[in-house]
């Protein structure tokens, strides 16, 4: 700095310029709107605990609805303690929901195996894609074939529950 005032004094005419670095602190963030006064704060507020009052009467009057409507816990565990006592191979109900919880275990093993291969999974997102499209447009689109849909799957529940 003390070079460069020499240098300005020895020659007038010549302007000198020298990189000011900051002295202060550098900050990168940008600027933050103006505080909120208190007045302006507590209306917010008002509003916000006014909007939170009127949805908390919302839930209560739904919440009033469903306790008329709801299970009773106490039946719903006698009859399914009923149905339990009328099976008859209670070994092959617990070896099926076994096997289907095992089922389920080497599923998800299994999806995430295929999950890691890189380019796999896209593949499959773009069949499973391609499957919707052709089910939407045999079943869903047109009135006769959500017909014959609804025919198709009442078949299905009664062949599942036997009285067909």
């Amino acid at each position: 700095m003390a070079a460069a005032a020499a240098y300005a004094t020895a020659c007038p005419n010549t302007a000198v310029l020298v990189p000011r670095l900051p002295t202060g602190r550098c900050s990168t963030l940008p600027f933050l709107p103006p505080r909120l006064s208190s007045t302006s704060f507590r209306a917010s507020t008002a509003k916000l605990s006014e909007s939170r009052r009127s949805s908390l009467l919302l839930t209560r009057a739904s919440s009033s609805e469903e306790t008329s409507t709801s299970i009773d816990t106490s039946e719903l565990f006698t009859d399914l303690k009923e149905k339990w006592d009328a099976i008859e191979n209670k070994s092959t109900v617990l070896l099926y929901g076994g096997g289907a919880i095992v089922a389920v275990w080497l599923s998800s093993i299994l999806v995430g195996a295929i999950n890691s291969v890189p380019l796999l999974p896209k593949l499959l997102e773009l069949v499973g894609l391609g499957y919707t499209g052709w089910f939407v447009y045999r079943y869903l689109l047109f009135k006769s074939s959500r017909k014959e849909l609804a025919t198709d799957i009442d078949a299905l529940k009664k062949k599942i529950a036997g009285t067909e």
